[in-house]
């Protein structure tokens, strides 16, 4: 029996021997997350061309990857059918003008014959309205003569702006269609990163936050760039929004297509950082060990994660200012264990 008791008292003289730990002073500072996601340049202007008449392509004169000047011919449509209106509406311009020369002399008779008093004024008035419709005649002859030319120009598909071939559908022989897409440029200039953002990242963002861009194959070279456009809408398929970053100045080094890197800083925002291992359970929810300063005991405290960081948890609620918080050892405490904390007092 005094073993017993001797054995009891040893259990309850260990249970009241303090714990050593680690022990952190809760600071209140300002939290703004870094995110890095990888995207591609792409180019700021793609313009999808297509002929505005239809027939059969007698000449492709480009393919996807070569770069073309403004206004360099790209592919041509058989102009037989066009040359064929052409010729017709000139000769319907020819017969109009020369109506119109007979028309104008038979009006001419007839007004010197009428100041001498030797016509009617109804023939006189009959030849002034056939001159008046052989003169409209002959506006809608030069206007088809017009439209018969421009549809001819419209057999050559031009690049409308200086650019890059990015998309090539159409081949010599193939018949397509009027405004049906043939090539597509990406037209020269300044370049946009595209990335594919998850919403809760969007939201934490700030409006126009400064984006560092970096070439993925060679971090040396980088670029500035700010957030020109966010998608309105979710992508059904990868749950994500589209941004566009707009890069003044692009870097050679960034051609259409290459893989970059896009670091930006979210919103910031009070929190607390401390260790991982100063994270515990509390009813199956997240707490920290917090000592009181004049005790020395030690009781859990509820706490709302706000992120996970290396090797730090981030904690914007249940904590305040000028708190101790254990960091190390928590793991050995029970609910008003008295603790000694290391390098106190040193």
């Amino acid at each position: 029996m005094p073993l017993l008791l001797a054995g009891c008292q040893k259990q309850e003289a260990a249970k009241r021997l303090p714990v050593m730990v680690r022990a952190e002073t809760v600071a209140i500072a300002d939290y703004a997350p870094r995110t890095s996601l990888t995207g591609v340049i792409a180019a700021r202007t793609l313009n999808n061309l297509s002929f505005r008449v239809g027939g059969r392509v007698a000449e492709r004169l480009v393919d996807v990857g070569q770069h073309v000047d403004k206004d360099a011919v790209l592919a041509r449509i058989d102009p037989q059918e066009q040359e064929s209106d052409l010729r017709s509406a000139q000769a319907d311009l020819d017969a109009a003008q020369a109506q119109l020369t007979q028309a104008s002399a038979a009006f001419e008779r007839q007004k010197t014959l009428l100041a001498q008093g030797y016509t009617t004024r109804r023939d006189y008035d009959a030849a002034d309205q056939a001159l008046k419709v052989a003169q409209g005649s002959v506006e809608q002859a030069q206007s088809a003569l017009a439209n018969a030319r421009e549809n001819l120009s419209f057999t050559e598909l031009k690049a409308g702006a200086a650019g890059v071939v990015t998309a090539r559908q159409v081949e010599a022989g193939q018949v397509v269609q009027a405004a049906q897409t043939v090539f597509a440029i990406a037209e020269d200039g300044d370049r946009d990163a595209v990335f594919n953002v998850q919403e809760t990242l969007v939201a934490k963002t700030p409006a126009a936050p400064a984006v560092t861009i970096t070439l993925l194959s060679d971090p040396q070279v980088k670029a500035t760039g700010k957030v020109r456009e966010i998608s309105p809408a979710v992508d059904p398929a990868s749950g994500s929004i589209r941004v566009k970053v707009a890069i003044a100045d692009t870097p050679a080094g960034m051609p259409l297509g290459a893989a970059v890197i896009g670091s930006a800083s979210a919103k910031p925002s009070k929190a607390v950082i401390l260790p991982w291992q100063a994270l515990t359970s509390s009813d199956g929810k997240p707490a920290v060990w917090v000592v009181d300063v004049s005790t020395k005991a030690v009781a859990t405290t509820p706490v709302n994660v706000l992120a996970f960081d290396s090797g730090t948890v981030v904690i914007d609620k249940g904590l305040e200012a000028g708190q101790s918080v254990v960091t190390a050892g928590g793991q050995l405490l029970s609910p008003g264990q008295t603790v000694e904390i290391a390098g106190a007092g040193q």
